[in-house]
């Protein structure tokens, strides 16, 4: 009898173990369930279908990031291939060329395709990668951009390329990107106390070894902060004028949205107004093709233009002519006449062109575009959280929506010519690529974004009072 008991009770468990186990499984208990339940001690198997079943995992993307931007990306990709195969067509039928409009297509896709791998890489790179490269980034884009009037090749008076084989690499480009960057990191790690330091030392230059407030400033403001951005500014002046200041105007705006005391920042203005009136005056640098252009674009509002023949009229004069041929809706894809007669309807007036064959209605939605940009910039900015990624990102939209819009005034006369090109539209390599290192930069911080992957050190916020 007692042997019979034992049976029936152990018979028992082992019947009310298996329903456990039939439960759980039926209810798509996990392994865990399934021990608790009384498998283990009987040794029964995993079932087969959850063995099977593959590991939930996040789904990789190569293009992270705000998706806006990648759109905008790709649409201004499309506009600048359409753009450089119509307007090369006076390039590809001079005699001394040897080229045909396809040349330059393909050449223009070859920069794109590579511009844009490039960019696919950068943002997959984290903030901090960028944050500790910062320093050996400037002071190497700083030396290449110095060597280039030592080993670099001169077109129209200007020093601005180092051959390397069949290419031409523009160091000024990389300089630009890299001030930007440094002086992110700078403001970044002094934002508990940025509203206390001053950066302008006196005009008094000889108190600066003997003065302790002088070299206090320069110690805290002077050199880490505002340094960086005059060295840029100066290596960048004797080649290119209009650079060095889009480089001033974009830092200086980020130094104000970084805190920086707004009596520093208006002190500085001053100073930079003064320091390039100096320039004009003892004929430094490029300024005499500076005051050569600003001549012209006077005499263009206050002198009479009419009856002017074509071989006289200036570049700028022509843009004018090509905007008004185009009207509202174009003269027609291939369609340019005035291609023929603009030195660099491919690059310098790109947007004249554009408006030529496409009209006005799709120059400002191409205009809209470039805006966009910067406003998808405020949008990340705000998500930040901290100062590196939000001022990084602010800088190099900065740079890329204001050479954009001086580009645009240079063609309708609302400035001197300065030689801007039209960002990811014109053509040239060195500042497409730079132009997609920038965005890859900021499509990385929106992508951080998005993760919440994002580094918050200490006193790094620009909500910190």
């Amino acid at each position: 009898m007692t042997a019979e008991r034992a049976a029936a009770a152990a018979a028992e468990q082992a019947a009310q173990r298996g329903s456990a186990r039939d439960e759980a499984m039926r209810a798509g208990s996990s392994q865990e369930d399934f021990v608790q339940a009384g498998g283990a001690h009987t040794g029964s198997p995993r079932p087969r279908s959850a063995a099977r079943q593959p590991a939930a995992g996040p789904t990789r993307r190569w293009l992270t990031g705000d998706r806006v931007l990648w759109v905008i990306v790709f649409v201004l990709a499309t506009v600048s291939v359409l753009v450089v195969y119509s307007s090369t067509a006076k390039m590809a039928y001079d005699a001394h060329t040897m080229r045909s409009t396809a040349h330059f297509l393909r050449q223009q896709l070859l920069i794109l395709f590579f511009s844009l791998g490039v960019m696919v890489i950068v943002q997959r790179m984290n903030s901090r990668f960028y944050h500790a490269a910062a320093r050996w980034v400037y002071y190497a884009s700083v030396l290449l951009t110095m060597a280039v009037y030592f080993i670099g090749a001169t077109t129209n008076g200007a020093a601005r390329w180092i051959p390397i084989g069949p290419i031409q690499f523009q160091p000024s480009e990389a300089l630009k990107v890299a001030t930007v960057l440094f002086l992110a990191a700078q403001l970044a790690a002094r934002q508990t106390k940025i509203d206390r330091i001053r950066i302008v030392p006196s005009w008094r230059f000889w108190t600066w070894r003997t003065d302790r407030e002088q070299r206090r400033i320069w110690a805290e403001g002077t050199y880490p902060i505002l340094l960086p951005v005059l060295v840029a500014c100066a290596v960048i002046l004797p080649a290119h004028t209009s650079s060095s200041a889009l480089l001033f105007l974009a830092t200086w705006v980020m130094m104000l949205i970084g805190r920086v005391r707004s009596r520093e920042l208006f002190k500085l203005f001053g100073w930079a107004v003064a320091a390039f009136l100096l320039l004009m005056t003892l004929n430094l640098g490029r300024s005499e093709t500076a005051e050569g252009r600003f001549s012209t674009w006077v005499r263009l509002w206050v002198l009479p233009q009419d009856h002017k023949p074509l071989d006289l009229l200036t570049d700028t004069e022509r843009s004018m002519i090509a905007i008004r041929n185009g009207g509202i809706l174009g003269e027609g894809a291939g369609q340019s006449a005035m291609r023929v007669e603009m030195i660099h309807p491919e690059s310098d007036y790109a947007f004249a062109f554009f408006v030529e064959e496409y009209g006005m209605l799709l120059a400002v939605a191409l205009m809209m575009l470039y805006l966009w940009i910067f406003f998808r910039a405020i949008e990340i900015f705000r998500r930040c959280g901290t100062a590196f990624p939000g001022l990084l990102v602010l800088g190099l939209a900065l740079l890329i929506t204001c050479q954009a819009l001086l580009h645009v005034m240079v063609t309708v006369n609302l400035i001197p010519e300065t030689g801007q090109t039209l960002p990811l539209i014109s053509r040239g390599g060195s500042s497409t690529l730079f132009t997609a290192v920038a965005l890859g930069m900021i499509l990385s911080v929106s992508r951080q974004n998005d993760e919440q992957s994002h580094d918050r050190p200490k006193g790094e916020s620009l909500y910190e009072r």
